[in-house]
């Protein structure tokens, strides 16, 4: 087995690079895994690039925004395959393809076996399973909602989060379900995700939508961008009593809300749904794990009710690495899904 593998790493603001590293042997109870995919978040990945507030590279603010927090290494979703067993390890075996999280963006990866999910069913392809974490946040910010069969929904943002809510929200029964986007690729797509509609949220967005759903307003909302302008337009077309879930990280509070007028007269529910906020072990109504997440978005795109492949915008080899980030360093609106992948790095 070779001893040094690559992994893509922070080096300052706005500056990404492929970097060796030596792979370390597993420990008792853990395995070491060899990477196949793993997809870039963009809005995640591009605030810590950019040394954006409450992000890793300037913890919750507090970080110096020239140097940052660096080197830092990202990544938290892909796939791979285990290929070597620490001492103690018997419910994995080497071979076994699992979901990775948590991770990073590198070639081999120690976790403790424990904490895998296996990928066991041979129709659903590495490519496929790599996208587990990230559409597990669309889950949680979809559960939280706890929409009823026939229930008015918009999705705010179609970036990966978003296109993931969209479908989790119409296997839920949503109807209308409505986005909005200003990008006109993304708002196809989302159309051909089974969307109702697909709006632009511009200075009309707020009477689109109350006519769309008959005057009322929408009963649910799952806000995605991360802007704070987003969430006041939501506040604006969400229905009484309606329930908006904060799925989407707002890092900038740039817009003033006026909080009595939209929130505590007319009784809306705001839900903070960022993954820290799920229970660790046990799985409950509108909360389940991520493992629990994991499964059930396996379970669907094996029986062909999680579209993934439309999402993907380019797969990428990791030494393009510097130019993949360098883009999204410059372009806030960069490619939907971008992948990279490290089965040809693995093998050198």
């Amino acid at each position: 087995m070779q001893s040094r593998g690559q992994c893509v790493v922070f080096e300052a603001v706005g500056k990404a690079a492929l970097r060796p590293f030596e792979i370390p042997s597993p420990k008792a109870g853990e395995v070491l895994i060899e990477s196949a995919y793993t997809v870039i978040s963009a809005g995640t990945e591009r605030a810590n690039l950019m040394a954006m507030p409450n992000t890793g590279t300037t913890p919750y603010g507090d970080g110096d925004k020239k140097s940052g927090n660096f080197p830092y290494y990202p990544g938290y979703s892909g796939s791979g395959r285990v290929v070597a067993l620490g001492d103690g390890v018997d419910q994995l075996k080497i071979g076994d393809r699992v979901v990775v999280n948590w991770a990073g963006h590198r070639s081999h990866i120690i976790k403790k076996a424990a904490e895998l999910i296996r990928i066991d069913d041979d129709a659903i392809d590495f490519l496929d399973a790599a996208f587990a974490p990230i559409a597990s946040f669309s889950f949680l910010g979809v559960r939280k909602l706890r929409i009823e069969i026939g229930e008015s929904v918009l999705i705010a943002g179609q970036g990966l989060l978003g296109a993931f809510a969209l479908q989790v929200a119409a296997l839920s029964g949503a109807i209308p379900l409505l986005v909005s986007d200003f990008n006109p690729a993304r708002r196809a797509l989302a159309i051909r995700l089974g969307a109702t509609a697909a709006l632009v949220p511009d200075a009309s967005f707020v009477e689109q939508v109350l006519a769309a759903t008959g005057g009322q307003g929408v009963n649910a909302i799952v806000e995605v961008t991360g802007i704070a302008k987003a969430l006041q337009q939501a506040l604006e077309c969400v229905a009484r009593d309606g329930r908006i879930s904060l799925l989407g990280c707002t890092r900038i509070s740039d817009v003033p809300i006026d909080f009595y007028r939209y929130v505590h007269r007319r009784g809306i529910s705001l839900i903070g749904a960022h993954t820290d906020t799920r229970p660790a072990k046990e799985s409950a109504p509108g909360r389940w794990t991520e493992a629990d997440d994991y499964r059930t978005f396996l379970k669907l795109v094996a029986a062909g009710k999680m579209q993934v492949r439309p999402i993907i915008s380019e797969v990428v080899s990791p030494e393009k690495a510097g130019e993949v980030y360098a883009q999204l360093a410059n372009d806030p609106q960069a490619p939907l899904g971008i992948v990279f992948d490290w089965r040809h790095i693995t093998e050198k």
